[in-house]
Formats: structure tokens, sequence, C-alpha cells
């Protein structure tokens, strides 16, 4: 199986559609009620969809790959976009930042190389 896409709630589409095109995403539908985007590398794709309200607050993390994570973050930071976390190596051998998109969903971009797919402590066959 492959994954298609991730769907995030957005109280505001607009917005939500404004700030991933800023992160550099390409919008491939953006509707008044919903937006679907292609990552800027690949074929995958995510989307947001206008809700009334905002669930509770949700732990689900939608990650991004970045290959140069800390240049990445500063060419978004030159935007004017804010993150909560600035890259830091993590135990798990990965680098990370994490932002919030304007209706609250946590974003991360990362970086892990082989790490992520053959991390010391993968499940052997």
């Amino acid at each position: 199986m492959n994954l298609n896409q991730v769907t995030l709630p957005a109280i505001d589409v607009a917005a939500s559609v404004a700030f991933y095109r800023a992160m550099g995403f390409e919008a491939i539908v953006a509707e008044p009620h919903y937006a679907r985007f292609k990552s800027t590398v690949g074929d995958a794709t995510f989307s947001v969809h206008a809700v009334d309200a905002l669930p509770a607050r949700s732990a689900t993390v939608v990650y991004f790959e970045c290959d140069a994570l800390d240049a990445q973050v500063a060419a978004l930071q030159a935007k004017g976009i804010r993150f909560t976390q600035l890259p830091r190596d993590e135990p798990w051998l990965w680098r990370e930042a994490r932002l919030v998109d304007p209706s609250d969903n946590t974003i991360c971009l990362y970086y892990a190389g082989v790490n992520r797919l053959d991390p010391p402590w993968r499940v052997r066959r």
C-alpha cells in the first residue's frame, strides 16, 4: 500500500492555503471548503478541509522531510513563518523543527537520512 494523503481540519481554508503556499507547497485544488497540495519532493499529497470548530487538541503530527532542514527553516522564517521548536537533534536520530498551521495543526519538518527507514533498532526479519 502507498499512503495517499493526510487531511487536516481548517477553520479558515484561505489562511491555510496561504500558509502552505508560503511553505512552498503547490496547491492542486483550492476551493473555499477544501484545498489539496502536492509535496515539494515526490508525489505525496495532503489536504485541508473546512470545519466549523476544531476538535480537541489533536496529538497528530504531520511530518515533512527536508534534506537541508536548517536552510529550509531559515528560508521559512525569512517569510515570516514562526516555529515552536527550532531544529534540534533528537534521541531517535532525527533532526526536527516544529510549527503550527493557522488551525493549530502540528507540523514537523525533519531530516532523518538513513535512519528514516533503517534506524539501528529496526526490526529485522
